[in-house]
């Protein structure tokens, strides 16, 4: 196909070139990434840079689904008791290669065991370990649950568990499991270049890193040696774009031809141009509030409740999202298992919560409040949503003062447990299971990872503990609609919102799909003349 101006300008400014035959696909992202080595890291932004596009995981969801299909795993095999999980790889998978790094060998036994047991903490991994913190092994539980990996042989690896883990499956599935070369990362280590595990990615995936510039726009191609089949797209690129009418302004000017998360206010107009798809779909996200729980006045679930009660969720909805959502009462989303439908919540009231406020000494109390600086489905403006609730807050006697920083800078300050204020935040469901949003967003062992409410509860730890262990569906959603009833009567944080997925593309892109986990997907994906 012709490369459009924006491409080859692109294209340049990565000190790059293309052919002329070669069909390229410029997506304009909304974030830049915070490295490229996705364990490391718990942004959505970051994954779809990295893990959705260099890496592969043992198994992966379905296209489009929440179904778990073999990926470097071939088969596997569940003991009885639900403990030992034994997977028999793929055979002849190969990694890629940069100018630094031409692999031996195939994929193989070692490279699952080192991707999995750098993050453990043990000190015989502390070389490939510089600098990195290991946030997602740990808030989903890994170090709990994992007894051992062994290495049966070079193409079979066995887990075992401590205890049986209903959703461990679907955590293999997740981006901090992608898998890495250890030859790579031996080699680097050997140099003393370990950084670039992070900064120069191999991986297994369907497409290559070929260069990035800051800020600006990530380079890929198409990996011939693909164990899936070579991609239609030749050359992948990601326009960073951080401004959602900028984005949309691009679209229209044909420099890229996908686009994510339109201001609502856009949508309706998109929807009526035919030079346009407009791909939506419900997210199993929620957008909130987080409290520091650890720090005055958040500590006291008394002034938590106090300040929920004074929020005026509707208008907010009204104003952000404009359509593109629906209020959010629970921690889960409304079409997740395990969902609470007769939760019992605190209701709005601002004039109650400016007396309880008083009561509790606290009027004139100066917080913090931060904004969101990204688009995202669960908050398509942090900075207006910060504005709103600053408003409201000021209505029951507390002054809030709004802070911002950089994307990655903002995900690093607020998962530090000592962050001042009420941190404005969101997640989107990886996978389908319940599991995935209590345990990383509020268990006692994600404090200091994605819990950035700090808040610890056994009895919401024991729930989720009891849960995981059980197989039967009815009895895990009735052990969550617990959990959930017990986080509505501590407040730890304020559910805003469960927003809706949008992505517009050009009508030349075939085969792209929202997926439920609000990931960005490129493989089996075509753009015609």
């Amino acid at each position: 196909m012709k490369s459009i101006a924006i491409g080859a300008a692109i294209l340049l400014t990565l000190g790059l070139t293309s052919t002329g035959f070669a069909k390229s696909l410029i997506y304009c992202s909304e974030a830049s990434p915070e490295g490229f080595d996705p364990a490391r890291y718990t942004s959505g932004s970051t994954f779809d840079a990295s893990s959705k596009t260099i890496y592969n995981r043992l198994v992966e969801y379905k296209r489009g689904s929440t179904e778990i299909v073999p990926a470097l795993a071939e088969r596997w095999d569940i003991s009885d008791d639900g403990k030992t999980y034994t997977f028999h790889l793929r055979a002849g998978v190969k990694f890629h290669s940069n100018d630094e790094f031409d692999p031996t060998r195939d994929f193989n036994a070692d490279d699952v065991i080192f991707s999995f047991e750098r993050q453990s903490g043990k000190h015989e991994f502390d070389a490939y370990a510089i600098g990195a913190s290991w946030s997602y092994y740990s808030d989903v539980g890994f170090p709990q649950s994992l007894a051992a990996i062994e290495k049966i042989d070079p193409l079979t690896v066995r887990f075992t568990l401590k205890t049986k883990n209903a959703p461990f499956l679907g955590l293999l599935a997740l981006d901090f499991a992608s898998i890495l070369s250890k030859e790579y990362a031996d080699q680097l280590v050997k140099r003393g270049h370990v950084d670039d595990l992070n900064q120069k990615p191999i991986g297994t995936g369907p497409f290559r890193f070929a260069a990035y510039q800051p800020d600006a726009a990530i380079r890929y191609e198409a990996f011939g040696q693909y164990w899936g089949g070579k991609q239609p797209i030749d050359d992948l690129i990601f326009a960073i774009t951080t401004d959602a009418a900028t984005r949309i302004q691009r679209l229209k000017a044909g420099e890229c031809q996908i686009a994510v998360y339109p201001t609502p206010a856009d949508i309706p107009s998109l929807k009526e141009d035919r030079e346009f798809k407009v791909l939506q779909r419900p997210g199993l996200n929620v957008g909130y509030l987080a409290f520091n729980t650890t720090q005055k006045p958040f500590d006291d679930p008394r002034a938590r409740r106090a300040i929920t009660q004074g929020i005026d969720k509707k208008a907010i909805l009204s104003a952000v999202y404009q359509g593109s959502g629906v209020v959010a009462d629970s921690v889960l989303p409304p079409d997740m298992m395990g969902f609470n439908r007769v939760l019992k919540t605190v209701q709005y009231d601002p004039d109650a919560a400016k007396n309880a406020i008083s009561e509790l000494g606290l009027a004139g109390q100066k917080v913090t409040l931060w904004a969101m600086p990204v688009s995202r489905p669960y908050n398509p403006n942090g900075r207006r949503t910060a504005e709103l609730l600053q408003a409201d807050l000021a209505k029951i006697g507390l002054n809030a003062e709004i802070i911002s920083f950089e994307w990655g800078e903002y995900l690093k300050r607020s998962s530090d447990p000592a962050h001042e204020g009420a941190v404005l935040a969101g997640w989107t469901a990886d996978n389908g299971d319940p599991d995935s949003f209590l345990t990383p967003l509020l268990a006692c062992a994600s404090v200091g990872g994605n819990n950035k409410a700090a808040w610890c509860n056994k009895d919401f730890d024991a729930i989720l503990e009891e849960a995981r262990s059980e197989n039967d569906p009815k009895l895990r959603a009735s052990l969550y609609e617990k959990a959930q009833q017990i986080a509505a009567d501590e407040a730890p944080w304020i559910p805003l919102a469960n927003g809706l997925i949008t992505v517009v593309t050009s009508p030349k892109v075939t085969g792209y799909q929202i997926e439920p986990s609000d990931a960005h997907r490129f493989d089996g994906v075509d753009i015609s003349d």
